[in-house]
């Protein structure tokens, strides 16, 4: 019961600018603990909300609120400025530490899809950091997720990023929906 009224308080919308302080927030978990993001610094807030206002200027961003508390996000960007790839977008989600497994990146995807198709995308592809041998700063849960929904591996780039002392790699993977 506790389940589905927490689920129907879920709200998928277009992000705000005024959401940028707690996206920031969300995504500073994955910068300080996890190779999941490759910065090694937390944006400011005001860089944040530069990179939301720069994507929803093309792409769609949308939120994931439980009541009044956003606890996920995802967002498109362009691939290549080339003509040729005005068809093929690149796809992210950041959630809240502890609102993972629940649903939320599923959900979030697939408003995301479903806006991206409405412009016209074909080709979606997301850039997942990879170790073989999980360790304390990556799981295998981004790889995972990618492939339940849809996506396949077409890249797969060794030791190309380093972070806390050790190489990840970077696996492309692509959907076209």
């Amino acid at each position: 019961m506790m389940y589905r009224q927490i689920m129907d308080d879920v709200k998928i919308l277009q992000v705000d600018l005024k959401d940028a302080e707690r996206l920031r927030e969300i995504y500073s978990y994955y910068v300080l603990n996890t190779a999941v993001s490759f910065e090694y610094e937390v944006p400011s807030v005001d860089e944040f909300r530069k990179r939301i206002e720069k994507t929803i200027s093309s792409y769609p961003y949308l939120v994931c609120r439980i009541g009044d508390k956003v606890v996920g996000y995802a967002y498109a960007g362009e691939y290549s400025s080339r003509a040729a790839y005005a068809w093929t977008a690149t796809l992210s989600v950041y959630l809240d530490k502890d609102h993972r497994r629940q649903g939320i990146g599923t959900m979030l995807y697939k408003e995301l899809e479903k806006r991206l198709k409405d412009m016209g995308i074909v080709n979606l592809l997301a850039g997942v950091a990879y170790i073989s041998e999980e360790d304390e700063y990556l799981s295998h849960d981004s790889y995972l997720f990618h492939q339940e929904q849809g996506y396949s591996e077409v890249a797969h780039m060794k030791s190309i990023g380093r972070k806390f002392g050790r190489w990840y790699d970077l696996i492309w993977m692509q959907k076209r929906i």
